[in-house]
């Protein structure tokens, strides 16, 4: 299961590399998932929201704040995943997931209710995210259902 998990954190490493791509894309050319009003990747990761913190709406272009793109976070994220995945730390995968995936609904939310278009990126994210986490929660009840099995005479 674990390597399933790692695997599936590999996917999300790809994803996430591609959002990025879309990030620092020059906001002229046209992202491959402009592809209806609603779905417009270019518009979501070019978005105050790409980043973090968000930039607010006064701030000026030239500040010295430093602001992480979304995406990159997500990098790192599923690296940390799969990492703990193959280190076979199933407790630890799975805050790492429940921190993922609450930080993707989240991010669904803003799309959804903030700039009302879609990413085709974030959302097999989210697909991703939540696929890890049933798996390591399929991992975890494995586990203690193997320790139950052992310890029963």
């Amino acid at each position: 299961m674990r390597f399933l998990i790692a695997l599936l954190a590999i996917a999300g490493i790809i994803d996430s590399a591609l959002a990025l791509r879309i990030h620092y894309q020059d906001p002229n050319a046209a992202p491959p998932c402009a592809v209806t009003e609603k779905f417009d990747c270019g518009t979501v990761n070019k978005s105050r929201f790409a980043v973090f913190p968000p930039t607010s709406f006064d701030e000026d272009p030239s500040s010295k704040k430093i602001h992480i793109p979304v995406a990159t976070l997500g990098i790192i994220g599923y690296l940390l995943i799969g990492i703990l995945a193959l280190a076979n730390r199933p407790w630890l995968t799975l805050q790492a997931t429940e921190i993922g995936f609450a930080f993707a609904a989240f991010l669904s939310y803003i799309e959804a209710y903030i700039i009302e278009k879609w990413c085709i990126y974030c959302l097999w994210s989210q697909a991703i995210v939540t696929a890890i986490l049933l798996c390591t929660i399929l991992w975890l009840y494995l586990n203690h259902r193997q320790r139950r099995t052992a310890v029963s005479p």
